[in-house]
Parts: C-alpha cells; sequence; structure tokens
C-alpha cells in the first residue's frame, strides 16, 4: 500500500516536472550540445565546406596569448561591476525593505524594474547620449560649476562599468531585498536595546542574515558580465574589445563558429570553475 501511494506521488512529481525539465532540455541542453559538436569541427557542416573533427580551436586558446588576456580582462569586468552593483544595490534594498512603505515602496520598486521594461539596446544608447563630449551628463556638470569642464566619458571603461551597472542592478537589489524582507524586526529592535550600535547591527546582524540575498545577486550580475560583448562594444568603443566581443566577432563578422563555440566552452569551464572554487566561502558566508 505504502509502496504503491509513493509510486503515484513520483509519478504526479514527474508530471509537474515534466514541462520544465522538457523547456530545459529545448532551450537549454540541446544548444549546448550543438555547441559542443561545433567547437571540435575544422569549419561549419554546411555550404558545402569540407570539415574534420579537431582540438585546434581549443588549442588555439592555449597558444595564442591575446584570448587569456582578453579572458583576464573580462574577469576583472565583472568584478568589478559586481563590486559596484552590491556596494549601490544593498544600500536601496536595506531602504525598500526596512525604511519606506506604502505607497512610496511600490513607486521605488517601479524605478528600479524599470530598465527591464526597456530594450538593452535602447538603454546603451541612452547612455551613449548622456556620456558622449557635449552630452547631457557634460551640459549638466557645466551648468553648475563655475568653470568649463570636459568629461566625455564614452569609449572608456567607464563608461562600460556604467551601462553594465544600470543593466544589471536591479537583480542584486531584488535578491538582497527578498533576503531583508526575511529578518524580523523584532530582532534588530532587541540589539537597538542592548546597546548596539548602527554599525555593530549591520556588520554582525544584517549583513550575516542578508548574505544569501547579496550572493545570489552577485553570481547573477558576475556570470552574464564576464561575457558581454553589446555594452562593450557600444560603450568602450576601440577599448571595448573583451572576450565577448571576441566571441561574438566569431559568430557574426568572420563566421567561425567552431572557434567562437571552443571560446565560448572555455568561459563557461572558466566560471564554472570560479564559482566551484569559491564556494565553500560562499556557503560559509551564507550560513
Amino acid at each position: 500500500m505504502a509502496g504503491t501511494i509513493a509510486g503515484q506521488d513520483r509519478r504526479k512529481a514527474f508530471m509537474l516536472l515534466s514541462p520544465a525539465y522538457l523547456w530545459l532540455t529545448v532551450a537549454v541542453f540541446l544548444p549546448l550540445s550543438a555547441m559542443a559538436y561545433f567547437s571540435f569541427l575544422s569549419d561549419v557542416p554546411f555550404g558545402g565546406k569540407d570539415w574534420h573533427f579537431t582540438i585546434a580551436n581549443y588549442r588555439a586558446f592555449f597558444e595564442t596569448g591575446t584570448y587569456a588576456t582578453l579572458m583576464w580582462k573580462s574577469l576583472k569586468l565583472g568584478l568589478i561591476v559586481t563590486a559596484v552593483s552590491v556596494v549601490v544595490g544593498f544600500p536601496c534594498a536595506y531602504v525598500l525593505a526596512k525604511v519606506v512603505k506604502g505607497r512610496a515602496r511600490e513607486a521605488l520598486f517601479l524605478l528600479v524594474i524599470l530598465p527591464f521594461w526597456s530594450n538593452s539596446l535602447v538603454r546603451i544608447f541612452s547612455w551613449a547620449i548622456v556620456l558622449r563630449g557635449n552630452g547631457v551628463l557634460d551640459r549638466a556638470v557645466n551648468a553648475v560649476l563655475p568653470w568649463d569642464v570636459k568629461l566625455n566619458l564614452m569609449f572608456s571603461p567607464t563608461a562600460i562599468v556604467i551601462g553594465l551597472v544600470h543593466s544589471y542592478l536591479p537583480y542584486v537589489i531584488l535578491t538582497s531585498y527578498l533576503a531583508l524582507q526575511a529578518i524580523d524586526d523584532s530582532l534588530i529592535e532587541a540589539a537597538r536595546s542592548l546597546g548596539a550600535k548602527r554599525r555593530t547591527i549591520l556588520w554582525r546582524l544584517i549583513l550575516p542574515l542578508a548574505a544569501p540575498g547579496i550572493i545570489a545577486g552577485a553570481v547573477l550580475i558576475f556570470v552574464p558580465v564576464v561575457g558581454s560583448f553589446m555594452e562593450p562594444r557600444l560603450l568602450g568603443g576601440r577599448l571595448g574589445t573583451y572576450y565577448g566581443t571576441v566571441i561574438e566577432d566569431q559568430f557574426v563578422a568572420v563566421f567561425n563558429w567552431p572557434l567562437g563555440a571552443a571560446l565560448s566552452f572555455i568561459l563557461l569551464a572558466v566560471v564554472l570553475a570560479i564559482l566551484a572554487a569559491a564556494s565553500p566561502m560562499l556557503k560559509r558566508a551564507a550560513t
């Protein structure tokens, strides 16, 4: 009897989970399998071209120092954008979770998720208008200051960081907000009644309890930023050459899909290795 009930429960669970697994298979595993197949080819297997299996695409990464340099450059960009997003986003999440109430919170939430309502290209070109020479930011600063200032942040690493932070900042705000909402206000009030200072409450109580949300937001930002290509391409100009832009060039400009697929899988392996190496530390921070 118990075995029959357990079997029925497993069938129900399978029926409920099957749409999700089907979607993962079609949208994730099949494209990854196709990319893995392409990465071991000498050329694209269509258009009447001769091709054969090879590991030369992976060997090119290790034989050409440029790819490793760009990989390190992209990893540094990911760390910078993630750090800036956490520093800016966590206070915003704290204000939303613990300070603002009612309709004001709803209005602020609307401002937080507003970037998701527009196309990424629209956001990038909007920043181009703001950051370019004699642009919105340049004119605003010169209208306030009594002397002439030439900012012209366009086509610089700063412009790339600004564009990426604007695109991915909502992730860390939302995940941190959920973690902060789970903290009982009575714990904070108890700490204050016992004489704890605000800094002590922040470092010893709030940050440890909110660490899972902060870590989740940081991972959600770091992984896509490392492989980003639109913001570096459009906001960085000649300085916007990163690992992601090289992969895009292989698929779009050079039409060397096998090399682009191999470089993509190397990036995936490096990111997974970093996350695996940092996993023990992240688990300690989240417990």
